[in-house]
This record gives structure tokens, C-alpha cells and sequence, in this order.
């Protein structure tokens, strides 16, 4: 069963009823609304996340949803619904940032696979970005004074005015494509599509067609030939979030694009070229991928030529405050309550903590705090128990155990402990949650059977 709301945006009574029934026969809830400011309202109430609108609506422009959405700052995916003579619009759409084009009449097989798609990247895409409300002095919407971000601003500002590709490192939830989006905004092709694709939510059969389009029939369900993520950004920027991810085979295809800036539609003959800067993103050692032979190395050094270094957040504790600050007055807005205020005992037990799932975690971390607080002061009692790092029981010792009994059933609890909270920030992902753990899935798999932990 399907947990995902989808906000379906049509005119049409008759289409909003088949839509609606067919995405629930999937498993979905459904919200369907006919104008704009409907929408408006359900998006700000929240719990939404695929958007799915009509291009052309009575007096009113499918793509002034997807702007305002855009506006908001809201990271859902917007699927634009077209008609067979306006595909050419919807093209434009997903250049100002929509995630897909649905054509009518549409096939339900396709719906239902983009839908599914578009639903997927909502769950792995790092949305839970830190932007300020303003740029700090380092010129970006970005926080960050210790000394390694003030690096990685300064080396951005450098980048960008350049035409080379980057290669984005850092652990997952650091903000590398917020890095992305600010490397493109401070080029020369900042008017040109920012267009963005997870290469871990995209499975390895269909990455070919994501990438490079199709032609019609070139493969059952193809009834319209379809541009890929390269043509769309031509002019602007690509960037392949967890390129680690990506298929040996893909790898070749890609190296091929770089090196020739040409392609061929799945399915098609005609050699397409294009102007597109790459930015690719990893939260894997590609050396060690490499060394492994998961990863052509010819393609790394092509992928590799500006490397950007995020540091995991407990290399720059001081930045926390500022980080606990913003996400207050955040959430505080979205929810309509006074801000509280943390003691300074609270910031010291956020400071000390190892923060395994980074800027993700702590923003998390936040907004159960503000949900469950008590009063107008966030005290240190008020900490989830991993952040406090004390759990009475897991240390709780038996009489009469012999002492590496009694260490064995301590690292069991610790080890369980440590288990649980990472599928908890990895919405029970096993892949991701391995990946944080720095273990292998297998690893992960056999440890969770040992300790009784159920895979979700």
C-alpha cells in the first residue's frame, strides 16, 4: 500500500475522476482539485508529495502552479498533464523545473510508471536542504562560517565561472545539491535548465531512456517520442546525483556523451549534440569503487576534474547553532508557533553529537522537538536518546553474568540501537542505511536478522 498523496490539478470533473481512480487502485491517495488556488491550498497545508496538473486549465496556466510551487521552495515533483498538440510547452515545463509530462490521451501503464518514478525520487532526493532566508557573506543561500565551508564556498565561486565538470563528495545529507544548484546559478548559464536526475531512483533498465530520450515505439509503451534529460539541459547544467550508483554499462554511454557531446534517442538514429555542463554527486569512495571495479576509471578522471569536498557536520560543530537557528524560525513559521529557545546546556549535547545523518538529522531532529516540546525553552531532558547518548537499559548489567557476557548483551543493545535510528533517518532504506553504517547491504541484512530488527 502506497502512503503517497498525490494532488491531481484538472478542469475536468471526468478526468479528475479517472485519475483518481486509477492512482488509488494503485495504492495512492488522492486529492483532486480544479483551479489553482485550490492547490494552493492544499500544498501549503502540506503532506503532498507528487503534483499532478493540467497544462491548460479555464483562464488559468498549469505552469503558474509549477512556478509558485518553485517560489515556495517546495521540492515536490510537479508532473505536468499535456495535450497531443501542446507537447512542445510541457518540453519548456520540465526546463523550468517540472519533473515529468504525461500526454493525453494518456496510457495508463505510462501514468502509473511515471507516478511511480516521480514518487521514488521524492523519498530518495536530498530535498532537505539548509537554505537562509538571505546569502551569507559568502555570497550564497547557504550557512556556514567554520573554516572548511568558507573553502567550499570559495572553491564554488571558482568553479562556476567555468565550463568544468565537478565531481560533489560528501556523506549523505551534507548538501551537495544545494552545492549543485549554486555552482549553476553563479555561471553564465544560470538563464539556462537546471536539470537534475538520482541515478539511485532510477532503475538501471530505464536509465538509458531518463538520460537520452526515446523515439516513438521504440519499446512497448513509447506512443510519443520523448526528449531526455540531456537535450533538456542543453545550454545549461546536468546534474547526476549518486553517479556512484550508476550501471557499468550506463558508464560507457555517458563517458561517450563527455567525451563527444553527442548522443542517439533509445530507439532513434539521428545523432544529437548538445552544450551541457556537468556536475555529478557521490556519497561513495569512487577510488574504492574503482579498485572494486564498479567504476570505470577512465570515466572517473573524466567525472573528477574540479572536485568539491562537503564535510560531514561533525567536522564543523560550531556551525550547528546557526543551523538550529534557522530550522527554528522554519518550522516556527510552518507551523504557526512562537519560536522557543535552546538552552545552552541543549546546543553543548547538539554540538557534542556525532550527527551520522548529518544536516538531514539535526533539521529532523528539530522539528520533532518542536512538535513534542514542552514550554518556551528546549532543555536538554527534551533530546532523542541517540543525541543524548545515554540509554539506561542498553547498559542495564545482569547479576551472576560473566563479564563478556555482559559486554557481548551491551554491544547487542548498542549495535541495535545504533541499527534502528539509521533506518529511521533512511526511511527504513536498507541500501542507504548500509551505506550510513558504512557496512555492506548484505552486512546489514544479516545483523538486523541476528538482532531480531524486521526490515520495514
Amino acid at each position: 500500500m502506497n502512503l503517497e498523496r498525490i494532488l491531481i490539478v484538472d478542469d475536468e470533473a471526468n478526468i479528475r475522476r479517472i485519475l483518481s481512480a486509477v492512482l488509488e487502485t494503485e495504492g495512492y491517495r488522492t486529492v483532486a482539485v480544479e483551479t489553482l488556488s485550490e492547490a494552493r491550498e492544499i500544498m501549503t497545508a502540506g503532506d503532498v508529495q507528487v503534483v499532478l496538473t493540467d497544462l491548460r486549465l479555464k483562464r488559468e496556466d498549469g505552469l503558474d502552479l509549477l512556478r509558485w510551487i518553485r517560489e515556495q521552495n517546495y521540492f515536490t515533483p510537479v508532473i505536468i498533464l499535456t495535450a497531443h498538440g501542446t507537447v512542445d510547452s510541457a518540453v519548456d515545463a520540465m526546463k523550468q523545473g517540472a519533473f515529468d509530462y504525461v500526454s493525453k490521451p494518456f496510457e495508463r501503464s505510462e501514468l502509473v510508471r511515471v507516478i511511480q518514478k516521480a514518487s521514488l525520487t521524492y523519498k530518495f532526493q536530498n530535498h532537505h536542504f539548509v537554505k537562509a532566508g538571505e546569502p551569507d557573506a559568502s555570497g550564497f543561500p547557504m550557512i556556514g562560517r567554520h573554516r572548511t565551508m568558507k573553502e567550499v564556498f570559495s572553491l564554488v565561486k571558482k568553479v562556476a565561472g567555468t565550463t568544468s565538470t565537478v565531481l560533489i563528495c560528501g556523506e549523505s545529507g551534507t548538501g551537495k545539491e544545494l552545492v549543485a544548484q549554486a555552482i549553476h546559478d553563479h555561471s553564465d548559464r544560470a538563464k539556462g535548465p537546471f536539470i537534475k536526475i538520482n541515478c539511485a531512483a532510477i532503475p538501471a533498465t530505464l536509465m538509458e531512456s531518463e538520460l537520452f530520450g526515446y523515439e516513438r515505439g521504440a519499446f512497448t509503451g513509447a506512443v510519443n517520442s520523448k526528449p531526455g534529460r540531456f537535450e533538456l539541459a542543453d545550454r545549461g547544467t546536468l546534474f547526476l546525483d549518486e553517479i556512484g550508483e550508476m550501471s557499468v554499462e550506463m558508464q560507457v554511454k555517458l563517458l561517450r556523451v563527455l567525451q563527444e557531446q553527442t548522443f542517439e534517442r533509445v530507439g532513434g538514429i539521428r545523432t544529437t549534440k548538445v552544450d551541457v555542463r556537468l556536475i555529478t554527486a557521490t556519497n561513495k569512495d569512487l577510488q574504492e569503487e574503482v579498485a572494486a571495479g564498479r567504476f570505470r576509471e577512465d570515466l572517473y578522471y573524466r567525472l573528477n576534474v574540479v572536485p568539491v569536498h562537503l564535510p560531514p557536520l561533525r567536522e564543523r560543530p560550531s556551525d550547528i547553532p546557526l543551523l538550529v537557528a534557522h530550522f527554528v524560525e522554519k518550522f516556527s513559521d510552518r507551523m504557526s508557533r512562537k519560536a522557543p529557545e535552546f538552552s545552552a546546556d541543549t546546543l553543548k549535547k547538539l554540538c557534542e553529537f556525532s550527527w551520522p545523518g548529518n544536516i538531514r538529522q539535526l533539521e529532523n531532529v528539530v522539528e520533532r522537538l518542536l512538535v513534542i516540546r514542552e514550554g518556551d525553552t528546549i532543555t536538554p531532558e527534551q533530546l532523542p536518546k541517540e543525541v543524548l547518548g545515554t540509554d539506561d537499559e542498553s547498559l542495564e548489567l545482569s547479576a551472576g553474568q560473566s563479564l563478556k557476557d555482559q559486554v557481548r548483551d551491551a554491544t547487542r543493545a548498542i549495535e541495535r540501537k545504533a541499527i534502528e535510528a539509521a533506518l529511521r533517518e533512511n526511511d527504513h532504506n536498507v541500501t542507504r542505511t548500509a551505506r550510513s553504517l558504512n557496512i555492506s547491504r548484505k552486512g546489514l541484512q544479516l545483523k538486523m536478522k541476528e538482532l531480531g530488527l524486521r526490515q520495514a
